[in-house]
């Protein structure tokens, strides 16, 4: 056995080395930066999964492979900084206490979903929301190669108050209610500062990229206890101080105003949705350099299902609500100078629309579209402290990118023409 091993170490030792491919991807015009004018033709040259150069005009090194997008726009993969892989849109919101709805069954989900959003052109999302086993397994199954998809980073589950956003028991029978809670696996839904921040070093152990916490009541929860502040401000405090201890980035699912400001004076990262903030909560956002990710195409999604039985009562009227107040805050935030990173709380509308993100972005806030591709590339960049390796095509970095139809600098609808994407140096299949 043991000179069989040895035989086989020395074929390895004098087996050639492997050849990275290297690529040439030449554009009709070329985005390196969406906060700079466009290039005119130009080839990205492609070298073990990074960016090595760029050339003006269609060229191609000998023994490269050429990707000929001459008639296409080449620019920075987009990036999501708010989604939900293992869940789908359209499903009554009881069918997760249901059968199949495992957590192994989510990672399948998860894998599909991230295809599809890969496909798309978002070659960056982070998952915000999902059980802990599937969303990692689905994190390091895209990673380490076997599945395509885009580069993910996730949370796992959102911490919650007692019957908050993040309470699966909410709305539930009493006997259901005391089961799980006897069972005590909702470890994430915590009490008091000590217990919030011993759920976030459990999440942080457990592997998780980022920390999320419901600061607020949500909309598509069962429960009835509204979309103001529900975490105290020294929870909300214990929470992001723990993350960033333990050196993750921190967001706040927050919809009420007193609430998106508690969790910016607490020192969150990011406030997610921001439906009813206020100049306040703008000015303070400005201030502190939150990022502000208002997934607008959640409306969308409410507007879909609406009356459909796909929510519940409380939902539904929770839901309607907010419908009036659709890019309202965002577009106080613009005025304002806040940071934008584009986020779209996919799984609320179904996955592979996250583009029509940007276009919304322009047409309910009034964000001129370079601003909202900006958000969509470097925005999302910065907030998960990814800029050294994502966001631009300047050479050195990750070659992630995607070609399109138009010109997404002055059209938002020219990202929802997909026509190539590579992440990673590694092309995504389109069909």
């Amino acid at each position: 056995m043991i000179r069989t091993l040895l035989a086989a170490t020395a074929l390895l030792a004098l087996a050639p080395p492997a050849i990275a491919q290297t690529y040439a991807i030449q554009a009709g015009h070329l985005i390196v930066d969406a906060a700079k004018p466009a290039r005119g033709p130009s080839t990205l040259i492609v070298e073990k999964g990074r960016i090595v150069r760029v050339e003006d005009g269609a060229t191609a090194p000998a023994g490269a492979t050429v990707v000929d997008m001459r008639g296409k726009t080449v620019l920075p993969g987009l990036i999501d900084v708010h989604v939900h892989l293992t869940m789908n849109a359209g499903e009554p919101w009881y069918q997760g206490l249901t059968t199949k709805y495992s957590e192994a069954y989510a990672t399948t989900v998860g894998l599909r979903n991230a295809l599809i959003t890969a496909r798309a052109g978002f070659t960056t999302v982070r998952d915000l929301g999902g059980g802990t086993d599937a969303s990692l397994a689905m994190r390091d199954a895209v990673a380490e190669g076997g599945f395509p998809g885009p580069r993910i980073l996730v949370s796992g589950p959102a911490l919650s108050i007692i019957g908050g956003h993040g309470d699966m028991t909410a709305g539930m029978a009493p006997e259901l209610r005391n089961a799980i809670d006897h069972e005590g696996a909702q470890f994430w839904v915590c009490t008091g500062a000590a217990e919030c921040a011993k759920a976030v070093r459990k999440l942080a152990a457990a592997g998780v990229d980022a920390i999320k916490f419901h600061a607020t009541g949500g909309v598509l929860d069962a429960g009835a206890m509204g979309l103001e502040q529900h975490f105290t401000d020294a929870e909300m405090k214990a929470i992001c101080d723990t993350a960033h201890e333990m050196h993750r980035k921190c967001a706040a699912h927050a919809h009420g105003a007193r609430g998106i400001e508690a969790a910016v004076r607490a020192g969150v990262d990011s406030i997610e949705h921001g439906t009813f903030a206020d100049d306040v909560d703008v000015q303070l956002m400005k201030a502190k350099g939150t990022y502000f990710s208002a997934t607008l195409m959640a409306f969308s999604g409410l507007n879909l299902y609406l009356g459909k039985g796909i929510f519940s009562p409380n939902a539904e009227f929770k839901a309607r609500q907010t419908l009036d107040q659709w890019g309202k805050a965002l577009g106080r935030a613009y005025k304002a100078g806040v940071k934008i990173a584009l986020g779209t709380d996919a799984a609320v509308y179904p996955h592979g629309r996250n583009g029509e993100e940007i276009g919304l972005m322009v047409s309910k806030a009034g964000i001129t579209p370079r601003d909202a591709l900006i958000a969509a590339t470097k925005g999302g960049a910065d907030l998960l402290g990814l800029s050294a390796e994502i966001g631009t095509l300047d050479p050195g970095k990750s070659a992630d990118l995607i070609a399109v139809d138009g010109d997404p600098l002055t059209d938002p609808a020219a990202v929802l023409h997909v026509g190539y994407v590579m992440v990673a140096g590694k092309p995504i299949p389109l069909q």
